[in-house]
């Protein structure tokens, strides 16, 4: 057991089974609409598809380990049926779901939102078994992050918070190529802090791990723009053209198939700048 990702740029699709995450088109709690999501994120393109039982919006629900696990382990079940070659992530923060799914369902990606703050055994399952691992910058836990907004510099403190967090996962087993950067957008941020991380993304790839860039109708995109998260499609693909510029090779969304094409086009362009 234990794999690693290549290193082309990949689009990593959402598969909420939660009846309270932020986007509401995103909630598929029942087997039609995951079976249908799933299909349509294949058919469009999508490279991995992160799973996730407990939503991380402010405000949201606790749900205890055994209730998230059966949804994700729903959730995986439905993806492994219908595709068995793409990739698989776990969108979770408790080590117990992690490791399940593992055992349950060979290589997936660990996509902590804590970065083993909140559970401490996460690195170590990560280690273990070999998988890549994604560390997200968060203070504090979902429903208190919003109240520890105070930085001094957010992109300084946020590279700070990542060599040593480099160096915890490092000293743990994990190997350099399945560490994965996770600026963690919207958490712990206002949203004037989001904008200047998003300009400083650059510090945390010149670190020389893969980063992940989650933007995706998020609040630092609708309510910027004075309307909802059903209305923030081109801002995210605004913005993830510039998470590209700075370095992201891992773009966590909504809608796969305008991700994937914003790809294309950037790699068109990188092209095309060479010449």
């Amino acid at each position: 057991m234990g794999f690693t990702l290549d290193n082309r740029r990949m689009v990593m699709t959402i598969l909420n089974i939660t009846p309270d995450s932020f986007y509401s088109a995103s909630r598929t709690c029942e087997l039609p609409l995951i079976e249908r999501r799933v299909r349509e994120s294949l058919d469009a393109g999508c490279d991995i598809i992160d799973v996730g039982g407990y939503s991380s919006r402010p405000g949201a629900g606790d749900v205890d380990v055994e209730e998230e696990w059966q949804r994700v382990r729903m959730g995986l079940s439905v993806v492994r049926d219908i595709s068995k070659s793409v990739i698989l992530s776990v969108d979770t923060f408790r080590a117990k779901v992690a490791e399940r799914a593992i055992e349950e369902f060979g290589d997936v990606i660990i996509n902590d939102i804590s970065a083993g703050n909140i559970d401490p055994d996460m690195i170590s399952v990560a280690a273990r078994y070999d998988v890549p691992y994604v560390a997200m910058h968060m203070r504090g836990v979902p429903s208190s992050m919003q109240q520890m907004t105070q930085y001094e510099d957010i992109v300084e403190e946020v590279v700070e918070f990542f060599d040593h967090k480099i160096h915890s996962l490092r000293s743990a087993g994990l190997r350099k190529e399945n560490i994965i950067l996770d600026a963690g957008f919207g958490f712990a941020k206002t949203l004037e802090q989001n904008y200047e991380l998003l300009a400083g993304m650059h510090r945390l790839s010149e670190m020389g791990y893969r980063v992940l860039a989650g933007v995706s109708r998020k609040s630092m995109i609708y309510k910027l723009l004075g309307v909802q998260a059903e209305e923030a499609l081109n801002g995210t693909t605004a913005l993830n053209w510039e998470c590209l510029r700075q370095g992201a090779s891992i773009l966590r969304v909504h809608d796969t198939r305008q991700a994937v094409e914003i790809i294309k086009l950037y790699e068109a362009f990188e092209r095309g700048a060479k010449k």
